[in-house]
């Protein structure tokens, strides 16, 4: 696990303002914050550098992109340790269905978050990543019908 980086109220704020948009301009964060443009970038620079920031990313909605799925499945495997997880992360890591991945505490080892476009690509998906896993012993498939809640940082006007 990474050491904490030791972080002030004007990192907090930053982060907070990246957080929602990546892209805001560093002179209008310098304004919000209350600090220079030059030390507003030598501070993202900082956290970027640290790996606070891990990266400048785009959260894609997957339902403007074309009629698609979001489905959640909890896995269990037959057998865990560092080495078994890790295996099992770097099969779904070059999986383009798979928009998340959690280790998780409890009877299931990985919570993943999943699109397609059909449920028939769903069950091509499980067949031939899960299902022909030996070390799978078993998973369950939640398909999303709604969104209730957005996440927090996705909100808008929320602080984080």
């Amino acid at each position: 696990m990474a050491e904490p980086v030791d972080l002030d109220h004007f990192d907090r704020r930053i982060i907070a303002i990246v957080r929602r948009n990546n892209l805001e301009p560093a002179r209008l964060i310098a304004a919000q914050v209350g600090l220079s443009e030059s030390a507003v970038l030598r501070r993202l620079r900082r956290l970027r550098a640290t790996g606070v920031i891990m990266a400048d990313i785009a959260v894609i909605d997957p339902t403007r992109l074309a009629p698609a799925i979001l489905i959640h499945v909890l896995v269990e495997l037959n057998q865990s340790g560092l080495r078994v997880e890790q295996e099992f992360a770097a099969r779904l890591a070059g999986r383009e269905e798979v928009i998340g991945a959690w280790n998780v505490t409890g009877r299931t080892d990985f919570l993943l978050t999943v699109t397609v476009p059909s449920i028939e690509a769903y069950q091509r998906f499980s067949d031939g990543v899960l299902a022909a896993d030996e070390n799978v012993r078993d998973f369950e498939t939640l398909v999303t019908l709604r969104e209730i809640v957005r996440p927090n940082h996705l909100r808008e006007g929320h602080p984080l």
